[in-house]
């Protein structure tokens, strides 16, 4: 999902930048004292889940468990995965710095937007509901991120729409186990702790 250095045009990198500054404030705006620990625990969470990579054919691919960040946090996943993203780029070169406001716009507003349609659905009193409703706050976000990331880059130049494709398709089969893990950690805080799936959508 990370778009490197020197790749993308200036007016795609810019538009990224600037609409992530703004779901930055939003972010920012709606984290309390008492998020900030479930905060750190989510951006360390996607920073170590986007280290571990799995093969497939040529490519390779990552968890991101950015459905289940939106899910928790709400705008607040803006922050939390420009943090994870800094990182990453500071330490292991994954994306870069010029990239680094449209990466975390790619990620995190699919995960915000997913989170606020399903938000009252993972937390109903139908356990049958609640489970498909995880799994599709924990798919779709990937399958939408995949895809502004191939628009990005088609964007940026059509010599870039192979690329783009190769990006989208090989984001698929992590749209179903991003799914899956989603939907086990929905059960999971049900049962444990269910208000931490009630955030404010504001």
């Amino acid at each position: 999902m990370h778009i490197s250095e020197g790749v993308l045009s200036l007016p795609v990198l810019v538009a990224g930048g600037a609409l992530t500054l703004g779901g930055l404030y939003l972010g920012l705006k709606s984290v309390k004292d008492e998020d900030m620990p479930k905060a750190a625990v989510l951006s360390a969470v996607f920073f170590t889940a986007s280290l571990i990579h799995f093969n497939i054919g040529p490519s390779s691919t990552h968890l991101v468990m950015s459905g289940l960040i939106g899910l928790i946090m709400g705008w607040a996943a803006f922050p939390v995965i420009f943090l994870g993203l800094l990182l990453q780029g500071l330490l292991f070169s994954f994306g870069g710095l010029t990239t680094l406001g449209l990466n975390t716009f790619n990620m995190a507003a699919p995960a915000v937007l997913v989170s606020l349609i399903f938000i009252r659905l993972v937390s109903c009193s139908n356990a049958t509901a609640a489970s498909v409703a995880g799994f599709l706050t924990g798919s779709l976000p990937i399958l939408i991120s995949a895809f502004l990331v191939g628009l990005s880059l088609t964007l940026s130049g059509d010599q870039f729409l192979t690329v783009a494709w190769a990006v989208f398709l090989s984001n698929l089969p992590i749209v179903v186990m991003e799914g899956l893990v989603c939907m086990f950690c929905v059960q999971f805080l049900r049962k444990v702790r269910p208000a931490i799936l009630k955030h404010q959508t504001a």
